[in-house]
C-alpha cells in the first residue's frame, strides 16, 4: 500500500510544475480567446465595409445575369411583366428559334467577319506602331504616342459622328478628295459593299493605340543584353525581332488579343450610331440584334442571344490562350 501511495501521490515539485503548466494553458486559452475575438471583430468590420459593394454587385450584376438566364428559358414578353403568372418554362425553345432566324445568322456572320479581320489588323498595326516608336521614331515620340492614343479616350459616339460626317456621300471629305482624282466616291455607309469595311477600318484606327501602349511597354522590357548577344552571334534585325523580341512579347500579345477580341465580339456602338445595322443588315452585329429584340419586347430572345454571345466570347478567349500562351 505504501508503495502504491508513493506512486499515486504527486510530489511537491510536480504539483508546482503542474500548477505552472495549468496557468500557462489558462493564459494561452485567454490569449486565444482574445485573438479569436479580435479576428471576429476584424471579420465583422470587413463585412460591414464590403456590404455596400456586395449589395450593389448582387443587385446590379449577379441578379440581372441570373434573371436573364431564366428569361432565356421562358416565353417572357414585355407584356408579361404585368402578368408574370402567364410566363411559362419553355426550355431551350428560344435558342432553337434563335438559330432558325436568318437575321441572327446574318448578325453572327457580320460579327465573325468583323472580329476575324479587325483583330489581326489591330494587333499588327499596334505592334508596328510600337516598334516604330521604340526603334525608329525618336524625335517627337511623345507627340506620336498622344496622337495614336487620343482616339482611345475619345467618346465612341463623337468618333462615329465625325466619321459619318467625313463619309457623307455628297459633302463628305472622303468623296471630296476622291473627286480631285476624278473618282466618283460611293455612298459609303449606304452601300452594302463598304459599310462593314468602313467600320473595320474605324475600329482598327480607334483601338491600335491601346495595343501600341502595351506592346511598347513589352518592347522596352526586353533585356538589351539578349539583343547584343544575338547581334554578336550574327543575327540580323529581322532575326533578332522574330527569335528574341517576339517570343518575349507573347504575354503582351495575349493580353491585347484577349481584351480586344472580347470588345470586338461585343461590336455595338459603331453600327448603332452610324447605320442602325443597315443597309440590309450588312452591319447588324450580334449584340445589336439582341438590343433590337429587347427593344421589340422579345425579352426571351434577347436573353438567349446574349448567352450565345457569352459562349462565343468564352470560346474565343480559350482559343487565344491555347494559341498564344507562353509554353515556356
Amino acid at each position: 500500500m505504501t508503495s502504491m501511495s508513493t506512486k499515486t501521490l504527486p510530489e511537491r515539485g510536480d504539483t508546482h510544475e503542474q500548477g505552472t503548466a495549468g496557468s500557462e494553458r489558462s493564459a494561452d486559452r485567454r490569449h486565444s480567446g482574445l485573438r479569436g475575438t479580435a479576428r471576429g471583430r476584424q471579420a465583422l468590420a470587413a463585412w460591414v465595409l464590403a456590404a455596400p459593394f456586395l449589395a450593389l454587385f448582387l443587385a446590379f450584376m449577379l441578379l440581372p445575369v441570373v434573371w436573364s438566364l431564366l428569361m432565356g428559358l421562358t416565353d417572357t414578353k414585355s407584356a408579361d411583366l404585368r402578368t408574370p403568372l402567364n410566363v411559362s418554362f419553355v426550355g431551350f425553345d428560344n435558342y432553337v428559334r434563335l438559330f432558325e432566324d436568318p437575321q441572327f445568322f446574318t448578325a453572327l456572320r457580320n460579327t465573325a467577319v468583323f472580329v476575324l479581320v479587325a483583330l489581326p489588323l489591330t494587333l499588327a498595326a499596334g505592334l508596328a506602331a510600337a516598334v516604330a516608336l521604340d526603334r525608329g521614331i525618336r524625335r517627337f515620340r511623345a507627340v506620336f504616342r498622344v496622337g495614336f492614343y487620343l482616339p482611345v479616350i475619345t467618346s465612341i459616339v463623337a468618333v462615329a459622328v465625325v466619321w459619318k460626317t467625313l463619309l457623307e456621300p455628297r459633302a463628305g471629305l472622303a468623296n471630296l478628295v476622291l473627286g480631285w482624282f476624278g473618282i466618283d466616291g460611293p455612298a459609303w455607309l449606304a452601300d452594302t459593299r463598304f459599310a462593314l469595311p468602313v467600320m473595320i477600318v474605324m475600329a482598327v484606327w480607334r483601338n491600335l493605340g491601346t495595343v501600341m501602349i502595351i506592346m511598347l511597354a513589352g518592347l522596352q522590357s526586353v533585356p538589351q543584353s539578349l539583343m547584343e548577344a544575338a547581334e554578336l552571334d550574327g543575327a540580323g534585325p529581322w532575326q533578332r525581332f522574330w527569335r528574341v523580341t517576339f517570343p518575349l512579347l507573347r504575354p503582351a500579345l495575349l493580353l491585347t488579343a484577349v481584351t480586344t477580341g472580347i470588345g470586338y465580339l461585343q461590336f455595338f456602338d459603331e453600327p448603332f450610331v452610324m447605320t442602325d445595322g443597315g443597309p440590309l443588315d450588312s452591319t447588324l452585329s450580334a449584340t445589336l440584334y439582341a438590343y433590337k429584340q429587347f427593344g421589340n419586347g422579345n425579352y426571351e430572345m434577347a436573353s438567349a442571344a446574349g448567352y450565345v454571345i457569352f459562349v462565343l466570347i468564352v470560346a474565343l478567349t480559350v482559343l487565344q490562350f491555347r494559341v498564344l500562351r507562353d509554353k515556356d
